[in-house]
């Protein structure tokens, strides 16, 4: 099928008439109206993503499980961390999108300096084109009004034959009437031509700048598509790079061992294998005393080296990678 052209479908049928080219310039408003919008979109986005990223980094900087210890510690530190590295890649997607709506801003106002030179000039002609129209038109009412003149002249003179003096004086009243037809019909003539050459030269310009504004509505609609689509993959990129910054939290648990923080516990804080000495009954009377217990030392518990660090997982690597959380609950993820 035959593609459609902005040149071959914005004329009108009256000279005068700017129609076609103003539903053209329409057109391009409201995609230059678009291209805005979107840029305000993605910048309004932007702005989102860093308050959001803002609010995230000062969240990673709280406490967060302080007093905890051992492998569970480590994972919560593990787990700040990265809430943090997310935080920063927020950030980054916040400039990349600015980045992203200051090159669509470019975009659209190397675009509006380009129009604005061809309306410029198509304003200039159409404003010629009107003038001469105009001119053209009161020239032709001009010649048709001497010409109607010098028919009233000619008939006048016919009518009166007898009065050799009027007849005179009629003749000379036919002969300026056309000589008066005459030059209104060299100045019809004059101004048909120069209306002519201005028709020549708008159709000409009109076809270029129709042509003009179809290529920079191709670019605009086709670079528009790409700033939205680079867009979504800033933000699909986004969600995998936090997946992945998660997955290393994930590690980090599955690397948790109860037991051995339950072990790493008591051997670092332990104060006795042995309960006290029950206390017996003691009789004033009797003369029995119980011997006296010495006070428990003040001294600290003594503090033990830490055990052997945890087995490494024997699992395959095809398996699950959250094969060793045994919760019934937990979300398992195939890669």
């Amino acid at each position: 099928m035959k593609n459609l052209h902005f040149k071959d479908f914005f004329w009108n049928s009256d000279l005068t008439s700017t129609g076609g080219y103003d539903a053209i310039i329409q057109y391009l408003n409201d995609g230059k109206r678009a291209c805005k919008e979107v840029e305000e979109f993605m910048k309004a986005r932007a702005s989102i993503e860093e308050k959001y990223a803002k609010d995230l980094l000062g969240l990673s900087k709280k406490v967060c499980g302080h007093n905890e210890m051992n492998t569970l510690k480590r994972s919560l530190d593990m787990f700040k961390l990265q809430m943090e590295h997310v935080s920063l890649a927020h950030l980054a997607l916040a400039q990349n999108m600015r980045e992203e709506a200051k090159k669509l801003e470019d975009f659209r106002e190397k675009q509006k300096e380009a129009r604005k030179k061809i309306e410029q000039q198509m304003d200039v002609l159409h404003k010629q084109k009107a003038s001469q129209f105009k001119k053209t038109m009161d020239s032709k009412k001009t010649y048709d009004q001497k010409c109607r003149d010098k028919e009233e002249a000619d008939q006048n003179m016919n009518r009166n034959t007898n009065n050799t003096k009027q007849l005179e004086k009629l003749y000379a009243k036919a002969q300026q009437a056309k000589q008066n037809a005459e030059e209104a019909d060299k100045s019809y003539q004059q101004s048909v031509s120069m209306l002519g050459k201005l028709r020549d030269d708008w159709m000409k310009e009109h076809i270029k700048a129709c042509e003009m504004f179809e290529k920079q509505s191709v670019e605009r609609i086709n670079f528009l598509r790409n700033t939205v689509w680079t867009h979504l993959n800033q933000l699909s990129q986004q969600c995998v790079t936090s997946d992945e910054l998660y997955e290393e939290v994930r590690k980090s648990l599955e690397q948790c061992d109860i037991q051995e923080d339950i072990e790493h516990f008591v051997n670092l804080r332990r104060t006795g294998d042995k309960p006290a000495a029950a206390v017996l009954y003691e009789n004033f009377y009797s003369g029995q005393r119980s011997p006296i217990v010495a006070p428990p030392s003040r001294q600290p518990p003594p503090i033990t080296r830490r055990g052997r660090p945890p087995p490494e997982p024997t699992q395959n690597s095809q398996d699950a990678v959250y094969a060793t959380v045994q919760d019934a609950g937990y979300s398992l993820i195939q890669y």
